[in-house]
């Protein structure tokens, strides 16, 4: 379902225009319960069988939007209601992040193998041939069938068949799912594991009914700075091409002044001095120490490895992410700044709350968040003028490309280059996190000893992040593209090395 737009995609990204208006006008909030009569007009349902179901799912994803709790079908109350505890500058939502709104999912049925009306009854049935639970059976008109409390799915008759007769059905949003953290509930309605989630956000860019948001701080964010906070925004490697060929990177810094941003600032400085530390801490402990290093960037991938593979958490490199280390700079030089990480991910949100290190990042938005903080208050990049000299060019072309994947571990593989060239360094990469978890396991076998393991959480790495607006080929090549335009290849000749120093505890 990435990158082809859809109503789901206008659904999301609508909600988020209406309640980044509501933040910018301010005054009456209880206008917000006119958000739903705003979105689904008229009495007649445009995707669902009634339009009142449509208003309530509206409504929840409204409640999201703005970090409150979902409410269940059998105790709503008006948004007015409460949304005077969100009407606030500071952060707000709690987990769970990522929710599922029960009356919005279609109950779609689990993982089944079925045959279809396409079965020739053929003499040969490869299909009953090669299942082994004989869950397979002859109708008095040679047609074959599955006995589902048979059927293990394993797929076998699914790769048998020479008519392309048999089908493999799985609910969008469990399949998407690297940790299998989604289940049913006693309806039949898709339920998540929260001890398995990791709130990488797939799932919520996989519904096709819209059921499944994350909590977001859009509100908080534009309270603050109505209140005359000064808002950092620090701004993923990702970002580029995100809104359009027309945002320029010196356009996007001047439309986000107009959102009420004090000043824009490149993760990728952050990215940079990350690839040098894990290249360091390589260099010291794999593999006298430690028998191989993952990356530590992606928080999705992080805490996977940390749930399920327990014995390798010191595997995972100690340095702070591009995120907290551009952040505690920032936060350096501006002690009284509120810093507003936005990227192109949803477990961020969960990184940015963690207890264990501390972040300095008071809020995370995704692109689609910020792209309706753009709609909200017009902004067309066609004709908004900007400064060309105030483009971003802070970071190097290594640090940039931690956008896509493979982008981490090349950075740290060219950075150990320049470290010590004699270093021959093995790397493998994990394209979202099934792949992960089988590169992990490899590991647990011992035949990883001695690489360097890159996890990204989204195929095809932060450019697929859940926070994404554009296709995921699209993105990639304009990150490639502003790669080249870098005045600095190497990360390890950054400028910002020696503010290292300024991102350690304090």
């Amino acid at each position: 379902m990435r990158g082809v737009h859809s109503a789901v995609d206008d659904i999301r990204r609508n909600v988020f225009t209406e309640v980044a208006r509501l933040a910018y006008e301010g005054g009456d909030l209880s206008r917000v319960d006119a958000i739903p009569y705003t979105l689904i007009q008229g009495e007649v349902a445009h995707h669902r069988h009634d339009v009142f179901l449509e208003r309530a799912i509206i409504q929840e994803r409204i409640r999201l939007a703005l970090g409150m709790d979902l409410q269940t079908a059998e105790k709503q109350m008006p948004l007015s209601h409460d949304i005077q505890a969100a009407y606030t500058d500071q952060k707000y939502f709690k987990e769970p992040l990522v929710n599922i709104i029960p009356f919005a999912c279609n109950a779609c049925p689990p993982k089944q193998i079925r045959i279809t009306d396409s079965c020739q009854g053929c003499l040969s049935h490869p299909c009953m041939n090669v299942c082994p639970k004989d869950a397979i059976y002859l109708d008095k008109d040679k047609h074959c069938h599955i006995d589902q409390d048979k059927c293990i799915k394993c797929g076998r008759c699914f790769n048998q068949c020479p008519y392309h007769a048999i089908s493999k059905i799985e609910r969008p949003c469990a399949a998407a799912c690297g940790m299998d953290a989604i289940g049913s509930d006693e309806l039949g309605r898709a339920k998540i594991d929260y001890d398995k989630c990791v709130s990488c956000g797939m799932c919520l860019v996989n519904c096709p009914f819209a059921a499944i948001a994350d909590k977001s701080q859009i509100f908080q964010v534009i309270n603050a700075m109505n209140r005359g906070a000064q808002v950092i925004a620090c701004v993923a490697p990702a970002f580029v091409g995100q809104f359009g060929k027309d945002a320029t990177p010196s356009k996007l810094k001047a439309a986000m002044r107009v959102l009420g941003f004090d000043d824009v600032v490149e993760v990728a400085i952050g990215a940079d001095l990350c690839t040098v530390e894990e290249a360091k801490d390589f260099l010291e402990e794999v593999p006298e120490k430690l028998p191989f290093m993952g990356t530590s960037c992606c928080p999705a991938w992080s805490v996977m490895a940390k749930k399920l593979f327990p014995e390798f958490k010191d595997c995972i490199s100690m340095a702070l992410t591009p995120m907290v280390i551009t952040a505690r700079m920032v936060k350096k030089d501006h002690p009284d700044a509120r810093i507003c990480f936005i990227g192109p991910c949803a477990a961020k949100k969960l990184e940015a709350n963690r207890k264990s290190v501390r972040s300095d990042v008071d809020y995370v938005l995704t692109f689609e968040e910020l792209q309706g903080m753009f709609d909200a208050k017009e902004i067309d990049f066609k004709t908004i003028e900007a400064d060309p000299d105030d483009g971003m060019d802070e970071g190097t072309a290594m640090g940039r490309g931690f956008a896509v994947g493979g982008g981490v571990a090349a950075a740290v593989v060219e950075a150990i280059k320049h470290i010590d060239p004699s270093r021959e360094v093995q790397i493998e990469y994990g394209d979202g996190l099934r792949e992960c978890r089988k590169m992990l396991m490899m590991a647990k076998a011992g035949k990883r000893n001695g690489y360097l393991l890159e996890g990204m959480a989204c195929p095809g790495g932060c450019v697929a992040g859940a926070g994404t607006i554009q296709p995921v080929k699209q993105a990639a090549a304009s990150v490639e593209n502003f790669k080249n335009q870098a005045t600095e290849k190497s990360t390890t000749a950054s400028p910002y090395l020696d503010r290292l120093k300024d991102v350690e505890e304090r």
